[in-house]
């Protein structure tokens, strides 16, 4: 090792002693010092640095044919390293080569670098995620990064007699590792949802120990459907935030928020009933018993938001090393807010929608929507902004101005979803057909009855000949 080398001859580089003295007392000869002092003086820094011997992983006793070889089977799949011997064996006859030994094949198999034999073996995928070079989100300041993700928790609950599992999105300051807002609810992901959770997150808290606000600088998701969504789009816009998907496929970006969901698994889910991955007879289970122990999700509210604010904010983060809360407030920042409540709630909370003005109001959904302020814009293009969860009213913009809040006669008083809407609007569907269906078979077999007396089976809306003996190919009426 070099700088072995550099003790022996540095006190005749420091002029303490002559090269005889250091031969005779180290048993080297002075040609070899001398050459020692020369390469010091040419390249201290080669001459200090360790260096690899030329023929370092390599042996004369086998060919690079056969290593190769070797290498080759290793790398084909996993096998044993004596299936591998007794292949280059026989190879090595073939080409009337010496057998190596079973320690020579041991020694060039377990010379092969692990990326190469986990990128042949398990592919490119499991690859990349240990051997890829990672770039990891990190922020310098509160709100700069914000990342969000949906969770389908580990949880069963009671849900009008029913067993079902929740819904949790939540989105947190990359920065602080702090929860700036989350929403738990029965229904999936949606475009509403992540409205509603970012809602939360920019407003203030009434909790008084829960002071994350504002609107980030940047906002960081999957490549969901929702997340792109052109509501989610419209909003980023609006409120200028930087949007930005991880690459699909490669999760490893939102380590921050998946560990969070790992932590609310392992620490508050597994000590409450209906807990799955303990408890697998609340699964799929009718039971009215089994039902009733279950929590309803208003109590897992209770749980959750005791744990993120009590628990969770309060201790400190095995990474940053300080408490979520603490690392928030440390620094001394001015948070950006919207300009008001109301105009937030429109942006979020509700999707735009181009209609124009009719003679009997604004037509959306099947439904007629109705205001006397709607009297000068009949012909007008306007553009209309509802909130899903309840299409009673929709609001109506002419050229970005405000005109009304115009309401359905038919819905008044009641409070209706688009989804409650579409999915009565394909029962009353589904009604109608299965009615035609029916009518259609009698006009098929009185038509039928009426040509001939073969009697008659009715499928699918059509009439298939049955005669006393099963026919080899089913025939229809007009053939």
């Amino acid at each position: 090792m070099g700088i072995d080398k550099y003790r022996i001859i540095e006190p005749y580089i420091n002029k303490h002693c002559s090269l005889l003295q250091i031969s005779s007392n180290n048993s080297i000869s002075i040609r070899t010092l001398s050459r020692w002092v020369k390469s010091y003086r040419e390249n201290r820094e080669l001459f200090l640095t360790k260096k690899d011997r030329a023929d370092k992983n390599k042996t004369r006793k086998i060919s690079e044919e056969l290593i190769n070889f070797t290498q080759g089977l290793a790398l084909e799949g996993p096998k044993s390293i004596a299936s591998i011997h007794r292949q280059v064996c026989e190879i090595a006859d073939k080409i009337k080569e010496e057998r190596p030994s079973y320690a020579l094949i041991y020694n060039i198999v377990k010379s092969i670098p692990e990326g190469m034999k986990i990128l042949a073996h398990q592919g490119t995928k499991k690859y990349q995620q240990k051997f890829d070079l990672l770039c990891r989100n990190e922020a310098s300041r509160p709100n700069e990064v914000w990342q969000t993700d949906h969770c389908l928790l580990d949880i069963n609950l009671q849900h009008n007699n029913q067993i079902i599992r929740p819904w949790l999105t939540v989105i947190i300051d990359v920065y602080s590792r702090a929860i700036s807002g989350y929403y738990l609810a029965l229904e999936p992901p949606s475009s509403i949802r992540v409205g509603i959770t970012l809602r939360q997150a920019i407003c203030r808290k009434q909790e008084p120990h829960w002071n994350i606000f504002g609107i980030p600088e940047t906002f960081y998701t999957d490549n969901g459907s929702d997340f792109k969504s052109e509501h989610i789009e419209t909003v980023c816009a609006n409120l200028k935030i930087h949007a930005v998907f991880s690459i699909p496929g490669k999760p490893r970006g939102r380590g921050k928020i998946e560990r969070f969901f790992l932590t609310l698994n392992q620490r508050v889910l597994c000590q409450l009933p209906g807990y799955i991955n303990n408890i697998n007879v609340y699964e799929n289970s009718k039971n009215k018993d089994t039902i009733e122990k279950l929590l309803t999700i208003e109590e897992l509210e209770v749980h959750l938001k005791n744990f993120i604010l009590n628990i969770y904010h309060q201790e400190k983060h095995s990474i940053t090393k300080e408490a979520p809360i603490e690392r928030w407030d440390k620094k001394d920042f001015l948070p950006q807010i919207p300009e008001s409540l109301e105009a937030l709630d429109l942006l979020l909370l509700t999707i735009p929608k181009a209609r124009k003005v009719q003679q009997d109001g604004i037509h959306f959904q099947g439904l007629k929507y109705l205001d006397t302020t709607l009297a000068s814009y009949i012909g007008e293009r306007v553009m209309i902004r509802y909130d899903p969860r309840d299409i009673t009213e929709i609001r109506i913009f002419h050229n970005q101005k405000f005109l009304c809040r115009a309401i359905c006669q038919e819905l008044s008083g009641e409070t209706i979803s688009l989804k409650d809407i579409i999915s009565a609007r394909q029962k009353r569907k589904n009604e109608l057909n299965k009615l035609i269906s029916q009518k259609r078979s009698i006009v098929a077999q009185l038509l039928y009855e009426k040509h001939s007396k073969v009697p008659i089976e009715v499928k699918n809306d059509r009439a298939l000949i049955t005669k006393n003996k099963k026919p080899k190919i089913k025939l229809y009426v007009n053939e």
